[in-house]
């Protein structure tokens, strides 16, 4: 008898493959590139300002990651499944909710409308989406296992936005004259 959640799992083992290798490697990326500000010095980077905008770059690259792993493991039940990936999902959510917090209390850089956009909503959106096709994975695994890849792919292309908008914008500050007196 072959084991039903096989199938559904199975056809996705090629996708999470791709989208959990990307995330692991964006993550170390991502260390580059903060070394490489910490190294520059710049004069807009408190750790305020790189909780709220650089270290959730590291989050959603690696609950990408993480819901890649659970997702190519060999479960025995969907609703195992159901419950890990839903777990990642709740806790994903809290996490967005406390970025946002952070955005709001850092005095090192403005936020935009995009910034708002790209770091607060659409992570809060794809961290929702996760944890509301968890539960539906038991039920529909299909549609399920769609909107979850579908969340992934958002988390992975806001990562890299928000990678890119953080490097631009630095670079373009270290091009700007220091104020009088302002140390390098």
């Amino acid at each position: 008898m072959t084991d039903p959640v096989l199938p559904h799992l199975a056809a996705w083992e090629n996708f999470y493959v791709i989208v959990g290798s990307s995330g692991a490697a964006l993550t170390g990326l991502q260390f580059v590139v903060i070394a490489l500000v910490a190294e520059g010095r710049s004069r807009t980077t408190d750790p305020e300002t790189i909780d709220a905008f650089g270290t959730p770059n590291v989050v959603h690259f690696s609950a990408v990651l993480l819901v890649s792993a659970i997702l190519s493991a060999p479960w025995r039940s969907l609703t195992s499944v159901a419950a890990a990936v839903g777990a990642c999902g709740l806790a994903a959510v809290g996490s967005a909710a406390m970025v946002g917090q952070r955005a709001r209390r850092q005095t090192g850089y403005k936020p935009v409308l995009e910034d708002w956009i790209w770091h607060a909503a659409l992570p809060f959106v794809a961290y929702g989406a996760v944890g509301a096709a968890a539960a539906a994975i038991p039920r529909r695994p299909e549609a399920a296992l769609f909107a979850i890849g579908a969340a992934a792919l958002l988390l992975l292309f806001i990562g890299i936005h928000n990678a890119w908008d953080t490097v631009t914008y630095l670079a373009i500050q270290r091009t700007q004259p220091r104020e009088p007196g302002e140390s390098s």
